[in-house]
């Protein structure tokens, strides 16, 4: 059976080139020019599907979609207008457009919109199309003023494909913003593909990003393709980019630039199309002073920069949040549970070192392990062990660094409770310390390993082996002796 299109635009050759492009895509059009005729095919019924411009002879279209959202919930709207401002797109999805197409738009693009908004009204059921609570189906949760600052920026960016790079504390869900930014973007329909820095062994990070040929390296018995392939027409999210070194910096640096990249062992250059997400919770300005990371690359990667909020900044989104984590523990078969406002009261006034990973751990250890149907202050207060727990005093003075290591691992084994992190946390606990020491007493030599490894009091082809290993890289220069 056809559908029927209802199309509204005061331009009368806008509605020609889209009446003729959806006829032949097999839908039956309805077009008209004002917004009265519209509302009137709209409230006897009519229409499976609406597209609309914005500004229209007779009013605004804003101002009657909700009035159209209450009326006929279950019909999609495509939202068209030349206002190409971010607050037309934030408006749009406000007022419950399913798509917002900025003029000049593509042909194709709006008949592949039509087409999914179409397959998406019927295959949605019943209990789908009721409104949710607050935050049940949205990827981000939380109206602080904080998390509208994040919003405002997404909506900015759903339409573009300009690189982002999202910074903040562990656990502040930087690949949930990732995520979103696909899901709801351009290129929703291509893969997304995330990659860890921080979980790769460095020596097999550029086979993990590029892929290698058959024979590259000892092992490879096949090709293998990479992230960077797999994630062809969608997005590459690349977390912990602060971890990568340098070599493999100095390549995606090149792919950013030229569009291309070669395989590990290959000699073809393979054209790139994806978008790049990147995240870190390191201080890059930081590591390109110690020379840690390229500054070049940090420009290519930081055309839009996000940072997300510590909880500790966003404490109005706990109740939003934990609310949130309870549906998601009941969705999994935990029973109904609720948690006192004392106990929430209480969450305020914690620190929350491991963020919102740890929020969620502790409202699913509560829904898993406590038959209370309302779980109390003095429940919250034991598992949180804010009695025993010791927050680390900043100071002015020199960090012990036996204190801070303890530290830095405790938050680590925090942040993947009630799991044990990843294997290797020996190893790059050492790397985060040796990197730095070493980066840091080079700069302190002007460079000269001469110098640097009797500081340090290492052999001087020791020292070399761990620069090639840190991929540090080295910046000569003159020092005045004191």
């Amino acid at each position: 059976m056809s559908h029927t299109i209802l199309l509204a635009d005061d331009d009368a050759a806008i509605r020609m080139v889209l009446n003729q492009a959806l006829t032949r895509a097999g839908y039956e059009v309805r077009p008209t020019g004002n917004l009265s005729t519209m509302w009137n095919w709209v409230s006897r019924g009519e229409g499976d599907l609406l597209i609309t411009d914005v500004a229209m002879p007779d009013g605004n279209a804003f101002d009657i979609m909700p009035k159209i959202k209450k009326l006929r919930p279950d019909l999609p709207m495509v939202v068209m207008s030349a206002q190409n401002t971010f607050m037309t797109a934030i408006r749009a999805n406000e007022v419950g457009a399913y798509e917002y197409l900025p003029k000049p738009f593509d042909i194709t693009e709006v008949l592949s919109v039509v087409g999914r908004a179409l397959a998406d009204a019927k295959k949605a059921s019943p209990a789908e199309k009721k409104a949710d609570e607050p935050g049940e189906t949205m990827p981000l949760v939380g109206r602080s003023p904080a998390m509208q600052d994040i919003y405002r920026a997404l909506a900015r960016l759903m339409q573009t494909d300009l690189t982002v790079m999202i910074t903040g504390e562990s656990g502040t869900g930087k690949e949930l913003v990732a995520r979103a930014l696909h899901n709801f973007g351009k290129r929703r329909n291509g893969p997304f593909v995330a990659i860890n820095m921080a979980a790769i062994p460095r020596d097999l990070i550029e086979a993990e990003l590029f892929g290698h040929e058959k024979g590259a390296f000892t092992g490879a018995a096949a090709r293998s393709s990479g992230r960077f392939e797999q994630a062809e027409g969608g997005t590459l999210f690349l977390d912990e980019i602060g971890d990568m070194p340098m070599d493999a910096q100095t390549r995606l640096l090149r792919v950013l630039q030229e569009g291309e990249y070669t395989m590990v062992g290959g000699r073809t250059p393979i054209k790139s199309n994806v978008r790049i997400v990147a995240a870190t919770h390191r201080d890059l300005s930081q590591m390109i002073r110690q020379g840690l990371f390229r500054e070049d690359l940090y420009y290519r990667l930081n055309v839009v920069p996000i940072r997300l909020p510590p909880l500790r900044e966003r404490v109005d989104d706990i109740n939003d949040l934990v609310q949130h984590f309870l549906r998601a523990a009941q969705r999994e078969g935990e029973p109904v549970k609720t948690i006192s406002s004392d106990a929430i009261r209480l969450m305020h006034n914690y620190s929350w070192p491991g963020n919102i990973r740890e929020l969620e751990n502790l409202v699913r250890r509560l829904s898993a392990l406590y038959a209370d149907e309302n779980i109390s202050l003095e429940i919250v207060q034991s598992e949180l062990n804010l009695a025993d727990r010791q927050p680390v005093q900043s100071s002015s003075g020199p960090v012990d660094v036996s204190t801070a290591v303890e530290t830095h691992v405790a938050q680590v084994l925090r942040e993947y409770e009630p799991n044990l992190p990843p294997a290797g946390l020996y190893q790059r606990v050492l790397d985060r310390v040796e990197a730095p020491l070493i980066a840091m007493a080079l700069n302190a030599c002007g460079g000269n390993q001469i110098r640097a490894a009797d500081l340090l009091g290492l052999n001087r082809n020791t020292l070399r082996k761990k620069i090639r290993a840190h991929s540090i890289e080295i910046v000569k220069q003159s020092r005045r002796q004191g």
